[in-house]
């Protein structure tokens, strides 16, 4: 049988690693283009809130302190350190109430050149906001940026506070480039770690790839053994819960459709049965009803009325015909129930000494007539199971066969012998052996060795079928064996535990 494999055109172990690359370069393109775009504006945003929050801070202690007080001072120098902020602060009459130790010299010489009104061309400032005291800058001096915010309290105190600005477009540059190397490193390193991870994760699925692949050509012997506890290991359970169901499943349908199977052909062979019964029974009845019908005819027609012994020899052949006719068919219809099932098997204990020696006193009438010697050696009893009454039919069938088949010395032998459990009945009686080419057929219905001889002693040819349906019935063996001076037929049956 040609495998039949499907190619897989998107394998997860590569989409896996490729979708990991394409989010890292996504990422990193991301952060360039904020670290381009929105990281100055973010940044310029942050100084200018911290420079902010100082002239609160500044507004809010002048209102509440003595200019000359160490309470401003200090809180001056708090929101210095705090937030790298340098102030300077003046009073009305020109005098400084506070310069930072921060560079706050500088930047009294810059609050003189305002309020002066003195200008800096080395200055290059550009106005971000204006207040109602203030006004918020954002100037370049000596090649560097500051947030400054200049201002008027109260008509009374001035105060410039400076807070330095990095490059940000050299500092964003610089981060590009290092997202970049870290980047790509990141995602060689990671895009590996996803190879292996994905290999991992693909081994159990392509495992429950090829069982389902087995499961597919009726093959349920390969099962998932990863001991996983993820959700692949509950599809691989899942998946051997089915194939054990599966292959439950198809194993009763086939037991079913061979049952199936069986119920049809047993119907055709009872067809065929019916079919050969009534034909045998036809041809086995027409050689009677015809010698009936002509010795009917004869007397009817007055034939020899004058002749009483002519009369009763008509009659005698008709009623003997008649025996004949009643016999067959009795037992055409006990072997026609056996061979269909209608009767159930009894099997009980009995003792078979007890029952051969009943038949034999029974029959001993007919063997004087004949003078035939007959033979048995039981003695004690032989308790056996089977059915009583079907046993003792077959050993009716095999004693009537060898009465009629016994010549020379005229002898019948019967003998009980017990081997391996079992009670093997044997009858022989002297005579001619069955020929070769009909023993295989002795057991068929309506099957004469010899027809002519057969038809003298009122034989139907059904008794040893009778014989093989009683003993197929109670699964017991039976046969026949030829002998030099004559024929034995036996069967067995199970001998009591205590017999054996």
């Amino acid at each position: 049988m040609k495998k039949d494999t499907q190619k897989v055109k998107h394998s997860i172990k590569i989409q896996f690693p490729l979708i990991f690359i394409g989010l890292m370069i996504g990422t990193i393109l991301l952060c360039i283009f904020m670290n381009v775009y929105l990281l100055e504006k973010y940044y310029t945003g942050k100084k200018t809130a911290i420079i902010m929050d100082a002239y609160e801070g500044i507004k809010d202690a002048t209102r509440q302190e003595d200019y000359d007080g160490t309470v401003l001072a200090e809180r001056l120098n708090n929101i210095c350190s705090t937030n790298n902020i340098t102030i300077a602060v003046m009073d009305a009459n020109s005098n400084m109430m506070f310069v930072s130790r921060n560079g706050g010299m500088i930047l009294e010489k810059r609050l003189m050149n305002r309020i002066f009104g003195r200008t800096n061309e080395s200055v290059d400032t550009k106005t971000l906001e204006t207040g109602e005291d203030y006004e918020l800058l954002r100037t370049s001096y000596d090649g560097n940026d500051f947030i400054e915010i200049y201002g008027r309290i109260n008509n009374t105190v001035s105060f410039l506070m400076s807070t330095p600005v990095e490059s940000i477009r050299e500092s964003a540059a610089i981060a590009n480039r290092f997202f970049i190397y870290v980047g790509l490193f990141a995602t060689f390193v990671g895009a590996l770690i996803m190879v292996l991870v994905s290999k991992k994760i693909t081994k159990p699925i392509l495992e429950l790839s090829d069982i389902s692949e087995k499961m597919v050509r009726l093959d349920f012997d390969a099962l998932y053994t990863g001991k996983s506890q993820n959700e692949i290991g509950l599809l691989g359970s899942n998946i051997n819960k089915l194939s054990h169901s599966l292959e439950q499943s198809i194993s009763d349908l086939k037991t079913a459709n061979n049952e199936l199977k069986k119920d049809i052909e047993r119907k055709e062979e009872i067809d065929e049965m019916r079919k050969d019964f009534l034909a045998n029974v036809s041809h086995e009845l027409k050689t009677p009803i015809a010698l009936i019908q002509g010795y009917a005819e004869g007397l009817k027609e007055g034939i020899n009325d004058d002749d009483p012994d002519s009369r009763n020899f008509y009659c005698d052949v008709i009623m003997d015909e008649a025996s004949k006719m009643n016999n067959m068919v009795r037992k055409l219809l006990t072997l026609n129930q056996l061979e269909f099932g209608n009767d159930i098997v009894n099997m009980e204990r009995f003792d078979i000494v007890d029952l051969i020696k009943n038949y034999l006193q029974s029959a001993e009438i007919l063997t004087q007539d004949k003078g035939i010697t007959v033979n048995f050696t039981g003695a004690e009893p032989v308790f056996v199971w089977g059915d009583e009454f079907r046993v003792e039919e077959v050993v009716t069938n095999y004693f009537s066969n060898a009465v009629n088949h016994c010549e020379g010395e005229k002898i019948i032998d019967i003998n009980i012998e017990k081997e391996n459990g079992k009670a093997k009945v044997t009858v022989f009686n002297t005579g001619s052996p069955i020929p070769e080419d009909s023993i295989d057929h002795i057991w068929e219905k309506f099957y004469k060795v010899d027809k002519a001889r057969t038809r003298e002693y009122g034989g139907s040819g059904v008794g040893l079928s009778i014989v093989k349906a009683i003993m197929e019935s109670m699964n017991g063996r039976y046969g026949v064996q030829n002998f030099n001076n004559g024929v034995m037929f036996w069967f067995e049956l199970e001998l009591i535990k205590d017999e054996q």
